[in-house]
């Protein structure tokens, strides 16, 4: 009887300690992104812009889309950031910046626990806080592996079909072509969107970069068709822990209010044509 006892309080001094170790795990994983302009976006030279300009504002272009972020993380919790960087000396040249929707770089916070993620976004000198409920992603995991470093990554797919909204306004940019309008920027045709990502069961958090959580393991890489994310190093359980904070900074509002004022203020940012001209040069 004594011996079941002991045995008994060991099992259970070990559940303890592992639950402890379990709760305490913490890392950081660094990502490179990369999107790729040229299936999205293309040029055009309708208003004579020579083809020596329209390469360097295509290779500016391709340059602000490759960033590197950080991913501080820990059982439930996750934050990320772009890594701050010394910016470059700028040529004597301006251009006005272009919002993309959906490509957002201010710190993202994630928490599985309570089904909640928190952004803060600066758009147009304004301070925003996206405060929704997680996405959820309809997984489909895959038996093809391979390796990212020295974890190995099993494949797992996600499809999100085209909304109403993106057809809405590609519809509008064929009509303002087709009544002879210029189009600087051209949007191809949406389609359905396939989210491919890689994840390894042998980082034990339901974590990855950007938006992107929900399986049994951390995601070393995503590529949803026009950004890829690939984790460059990774760090586990260092001595020096990375506090992980919710945002808090700017208007409070959710997911679907923000995307209303960014395309309210990009409706107010065109001109009579319809177009959202790029300025280059003083």
């Amino acid at each position: 009887m004594i011996k079941v006892v002991t045995n008994l309080v060991l099992l259970a001094s070990l559940f303890c300690f592992s639950l402890t170790n379990a709760q305490d795990f913490h890392g950081q994983a660094v990502y490179e992104s990369k999107t790729l302009l040229g299936d999205k976006i293309q040029i055009n030279n309708s208003d004579g812009m020579p083809e020596e300009m329209k390469q360097k504002l295509q290779e500016s272009m391709k340059k602000a889309f490759e960033k590197t972020f950080v991913l501080n993380f820990n059982k439930y919790e996750s934050v990320y950031l772009q890594e701050e960087k010394l910016e470059a000396p700028k040529p004597n040249s301006s251009m006005n910046v272009v919002v993309f929707k959906g490509n957002t770089d201010g710190k993202k916070y994630k928490n599985i626990k309570e089904k909640i993620q928190i952004s803060e976004e600066d758009v147009f000198g304004k301070e925003f806080l996206i405060v929704d409920s997680l996405k959820v992603w309809n997984w489909k995991l895959e038996s093809e592996t391979k390796k990212i470093g020295n974890y190995t990554c099993h494949k797992a797919v996600a499809v999100i079909p085209v909304s109403e909204e993106d057809m809405k306004e590609y519809e509008e940019n064929k009509k303002n072509k087709g009544n002879g309008k210029t189009q600087f920027i051209s949007v191809v045709e949406p389609k359905e969107q396939i989210i491919t990502v890689w994840y390894t069961p042998e980082i034990p958090v339901s974590q990855g970069p950007d938006q992107y959580w929900g399986l049994p393991g951390l995601i070393l890489e995503a590529n949803n068709g026009l950004t890829i994310f690939l984790c460059s190093k990774i760090t586990l359980n260092s001595k020096e822990k990375n506090e992980i904070k919710k945002p808090n900074k700017g208007k409070k509002v959710n997911q679907k209010e923000y995307d209303r004022i960014v395309e309210k203020q990009m409706e107010s940012m065109k001109d009579s044509k319809g177009n959202i001209n790029i300025k280059i040069g003083g």
